[in-house]
């Protein structure tokens, strides 16, 4: 079973592999965690963040749901979208918007 996809444990793996469970395995760095600070108007008690992938540069992924394994925190879907590419390879993002358990 998957621990819970918060902020708080991404955070704890920046920088280490995820493997997505695709035809021929492909390995995913977690490279950033980016927090979204809650506006005065809007409304609190949300967990908002977006989590950003380096992939080879070799592999283009299309925008769809993926099955992802890490070491630590287990196996679990995720809806990626690539959104760009760099001298290390194409990147990728997940966005989380869901209300905290209490």
């Amino acid at each position: 079973m998957a621990t819970q996809l918060t902020e708080q444990e991404f955070s704890k793996h920046v920088n280490t592999k995820f493997r997505l469970a695709t035809e021929e395995p492909i390995e995913l760095e977690l490279s950033d965690v980016k927090a979204y600070l809650t506006k005065p108007n809007e409304q609190s008690g949300l967990e908002r963040f977006s989590i950003l992938f380096t992939g080879p540069g070799d592999r283009y992924l299309p925008q769809r749901v993926y099955t992802l394994r890490h070491e630590h925190m287990g196996t679990f879907d995720l809806f990626l979208v690539p959104v760009g590419q760099d001298q290390r390879g194409y990147l990728y993002e997940a966005v989380f918007n869901y209300v905290k358990k209490e």
